[in-house]
C-alpha cells in the first residue's frame, strides 16, 4: 500500500524502504535524517525485529516534533503487535491496522489469489491437481480458523502461514507429475508431518493434524463426485472439475459465517470460546478500574482486609507430619506412603505461605511494614478475587479466589483423613494431588511389587463404573478408583458406557468413577476406542514450568469414530475454572 501510494504521489524517486533487523539501525538513522532534509519518504518495516533500537527511534520522532522538517517528508513504520514499541510514537502518528481475513471463505479466497492461472494449469495431471489443490486450501483454512475455538481448537495456537501453503502446493504439483500413482503416504508425511507439522509441538495437536490430512488427502477425494469435506450436507465439498475461475466462483458461494461442524466441532464449541473471550474482556476491564472508594464509603483497603480475613478463617489446619510418620510405620517407605508424605509437605508449605503473606498484607495495609511488590500483587489479586501467583505455584488452577479456597479445604481434607487413619481412601480425587502423575506411578509400582513383575511392563486398563459410588464398598484388588473427572467436548452414556454427543449448552459433564487398573502393556487401542487425553485444568497447554497433560484414558467411542472425537477436542479435565 505504501509503495503504491508513493508511486501515485510522485515520490517514486524519493522513496527509501528498509527492513529492520540486526545491524540495520545506523542505516535507518541515516535515511531518516536525509529524509528530514531532502523531503524523502522513509519506510521502516518490521520494527518488532529491532526493539533495542526503538528508544533511539523514539528520540528521533520526538526531535521531529520540535524541528521543522521538509514539508514533503513522511516516515512510515510497520510492526507486529509488541509491548516494546514506543507508546509515544503511536500517540504522535496516524495508525492503521491490518487483520488477516476471518472465516473459511475469506481464507480460501485469499489462497486461490496466491495461485496464478499459469500455476493452476502447469500440472501434467490436472484432474488430480485441481481437486487436491482445493482440499489443500480447505485444509490450510481449517487449521488457521480452528484457533477461534481456543482450547477446544488447539492446545497451543500455531502461526501457520502462506509459506506453508506455497511449499505444500509445490510438493503437490511435483509429486503428481513424477509418479503415475498418487503417493498418498509421501504427500501426507511431507505436508502434515514436515511442513505444517514443523510448527506443531504438542503430540495431541499432531494427532489432530494427521486426522485432518487423512480426511482431505485420500483416494475417495479423486473418485467420489462432490466429495464432502465436512458433515454439513451440500455446503463444503470438492466442486466438479472446471477452469480456475470456476473454483473461485464456488468459493464466493460459501457461507460468510462458519458453522462449527465445518471443523468437526459441536455447536457448543462456539459457546465455550465466546464465554472465555468474555471472561478475558471483563478481566481487562477490571484491571483498568480505578482504585477508589465506593458510594458507601468503604475503601479498597477495608474491602481487601475483609476478604483476607475471610480467607484466613477458611484456611485448613496443618496436617501433623510427624504423627503421620508414626501412623504409617513401615508403610512410610511404600510408594503410596511416599506420595502421601510428599503431598502433606507441599500442602503444609502452601498453608504456611498463605497464612504468612496474609499476616504481612494486613500489617502493610495498617502501615506497620513496607508494602513490597509481592504484597502489592497479593493486594490487587484479592481485590479482584483472583488467586495470587505465588499461591498458585504449588498446583495450577483457573478458579477464582473463593472457589479456590473452598477447593483447597477439600484437597487437604482428603490427605488429612488418609494421614490420621493410615488407610487409603476408597475413592481418590486425582485432582487433589499436586502431582497426579506421581500418584499414578506409585499405583503402578505397588502393583508391580505385589505381582513381582517389572513396572516398565505395566500400563493402564480403564474400567468406567456403571454402579453409583454408594454401591462401591471396598477397594479394588489391583489399582484405584478415581472420581471427580469432567468430560469436555462430549456427553457420556451411562447405560452403554460410551461417548455420545453433548446436549445443547452442556459444556462439560461429570464422568462416573473410573477404575484405574494396572495391566500388561498392550498394543494400540483398537477400533471403537478413543484415547481421551486427561488434563489437570482447562489450560491444556500448561505453562513453561509445568505441563497440564496427565494421562490418556481409553473410552468407548459409541456410534462415532475416534477421529470424530479428536476433531471435537474431547478431553477429560481434573478441575474446572469455576
Amino acid at each position: 500500500a505504501v509503495v503504491s501510494t508513493q508511486s501515485t504521489g510522485g515520490m517514486k524517486n524519493r522513496f527509501s524502504a528498509l527492513s529492520l533487523g540486526q545491524g540495520q539501525a545506523p542505516l535507518a538513522t541515516k535515511l531518516i535524517k536525509e529524509g528530514v532534509k531532502e523531503g524523502n519518504w522513509v519506510y521502516l518495516a518490521n520494527c518488532h525485529l529491532s526493539l533495542s533500537w526503538m528508544p533511539h527511534l523514539d528520540k528521533l520522532v520526538e526531535q521531529l516534533q520540535s524541528e521543522e522538517p521538509h514539508p514533503d517528508f513522511r516516515l512510515w513504520l510497520s510492526s507486529n503487535p509488541t509491548k516494546g514499541f514506543p507508546i509515544s510514537i503511536l500517540q504522535a502518528g496516524l495508525k492503521m491496522t491490518t487483520e488477516p481475513p476471518k472465516g473459511l471463505k475469506a481464507n480460501m479466497k485469499r489462497l486461490y489469489g496466491l495461485v496464478s492461472e499459469k500455476t493452476f494449469s502447469r500440472c501434467k495431471k490436472p484432474e488430480k491437481y485441481k481437486k487436491l489443490l482445493f482440499t489443500l486450501c480447505f485444509f490450510h483454512s481449517v487449521l488457521i480458523e480452528r484457533r477461534k475455538f481456543l482450547q477446544l481448537g488447539w492446545n497451543i495456537p500455531y502461526d501457520f502461514n502462506d509459506s506453508d501453503f506455497e511449499v505444500s502446493e509445490n510438493l503437490l504439483n511435483m509429486y503428481l507429475d513424477e509418479y503415475e500413482e498418487t503417493p498418498w503416504d509421501a504427500l501426507k508425511y511431507l505436508i502434515a508431518g514436515v511442513n505444517y507439522g514443523g510448527h506443531v509441538t504438542d503430540d495431541l495437536d499432531r494427532r489432530l493434524l494427521h486426522t485432518y490430512i487423512n480426511d482431505y488427502f485420500n483416494e475417495e477425494v479423486l473418485n467420489t463426485p462432490f466429495y464432502k469435506l465436512s458433515s454439513l450436507n451440500d455446503v463444503y465439498y470438492v466442486p466438479k472439475d472446471g477452469p480456475y475461475q470456476h473454483y473461485k466462483d464456488y468459493i464466493s458461494l460459501l457461507p460468510n459465517v462458519d458453522h462449527p461442524a465445518a471443523f468437526g466441532q459441536h455447536s457448543n464449541a462456539d459457546i465455550t470460546s465466546q464465554i472465555k473471550e468474555t471472561h478475558l474482556l471483563f478481566e481487562t476491564l477490571l484491571s483498568l478500574q480505578p482504585q477508589v472508594s465506593n458510594k458507601e464509603g468503604e475503601s479498597t483497603e477495608s474491602k481487601v482486609m475483609g476478604l483476607a480475613q475471610d480467607v484466613r478463617e477458611h484456611l485448613p489446619e496443618l496436617i501433623d507430619y510427624e504423627n503421620t510418620l508414626s501412623i504409617l510405620a513401615e508403610e512410610r517407605h511404600s510408594p503410596m506412603g511416599v506420595v502421601l508424605l510428599q503431598e502433606i509437605l507441599r500442602y503444609n508449605n502452601l498453608i504456611n505461605q498463605i497464612s504468612g503473606s496474609l499476616t504481612d498484607l494486613e500489617k502493610g495495609i495498617k502501615g506497620l511494614v513496607v508494602m513490597s511488590e509481592d504484597l502489592e500483587e497479593i493486594f490487587r489479586c484479592i481485590n479482584e478475587a483472583r488467586v495470587p501467583p505465588m499461591w498458585s505455584k504449588t498446583y495450577p488452577s483457573l478458579k477464582p479466589l473463593g472457589s479456590w479456597t473452598r477447593d483447597l479445604v477439600q484437597r487437604v481434607d482428603q490427605f488429612f483423613k488418609w494421614a490420621h487413619t493410615g488407610t487409603m481412601p476408597l475413592l481418590f480425587y486425582l485432582s487433589y494431588f499436586t502431582f497426579p502423575t506421581g500418584f499414578l506411578t506409585a499405583v503402578l509400582q505397588t502393583s508391580a511389587r505385589s505381582n513381582n513383575i517389572s513396572v516398565d511392563s505395566l500400563s493402564w486398563e480403564f474400567i468406567v463404573q456403571i454402579l453409583d459410588d454408594v454401591n462401591i464398598t471396598g477397594q479394588p484388588k489391583d489399582g484405584v478408583y478415581i472420581k471427580g473427572m469432567f468430560l469436555e467436548g462430549a456427553g457420556w452414556d451411562k447405560k452403554n458406557c460410551c461417548l455420545v454427543e453433548a446436549n445443547a449448552m452442556q459444556l462439560v459433564c461429570e464422568m462416573p468413577t473410573i477404575h484405574f487398573k494396572p495391566a500388561e502393556i498392550k498394543k494400540k487401542a483398537g477400533r471403537g476406542i478413543y484415547s481421551c487425553p486427561c488434563y489437570y485444568y482447562p489450560n491444556r497447554a500448561g505453562t513453561a514450568e509445568r505441563a497440564s497433560y496427565v494421562v490418556s484414558v481409553d473410552v468407548k467411542c459409541g456410534s462415532a469414530t475416534a477421529d470424530h472425537w479428536i476433531k471435537r477436542g474431547t478431553a477429560l479435565l481434573l478441575s474446572l475454572d469455576s
